[in-house]
């Protein structure tokens, strides 16, 4: 069974960076498109970007095209988020996500595609 964690969170000044990581087990995740979520306090979980198990696919959403990019590593079983030039908006918990139902070339950034998740690990932009 596969399961997902994320680590990598924390507090940042607007501006700074973070790389938020999603670490597979049980299971290798190259057979896997993965997908990054956030969710915001009251406000409902949003999907932000994704990459194919092939890692030739990715999608952005326009809110972080630009400043976030989203990375594979299938020999770490590993998930990278890296994250530019944030923003206090930019502040909520973030998951990550698996399904192998999209094929090696594709990915969606919507909550229902996606079977496995992450626990979630908290962002906070704030000065």
């Amino acid at each position: 069974q596969l399961q997902l964690v994320e680590s990598g969170g924390g507090l940042v000044q607007p501006g700074g960076s973070l790389r938020l990581s999603c670490a597979a087990s049980g299971l290798s995740l190259d057979s896997y498109s993965v997908g990054w979520f956030r969710q915001a306090p009251g406000k409902a979980r949003e999907g932000i970007l994704c990459i194919s198990s092939s890692g030739r696919s990715t999608i952005y959403v326009d809110s972080v095209k630009g400043r976030f990019t989203i990375s594979r590593d299938n020999t770490e079983n590993t998930v990278y988020l890296q994250m530019n030039s944030l923003k206090p908006e930019d502040t909520a918990v973030y998951y990550c996500a698996a399904d192998y139902g999209f094929g090696a070339t594709l990915c969606g950034v919507s909550s229902y595609e996606y079977g496995t998740w992450g626990q979630g690990t908290q962002v906070t932009v704030s000065s």
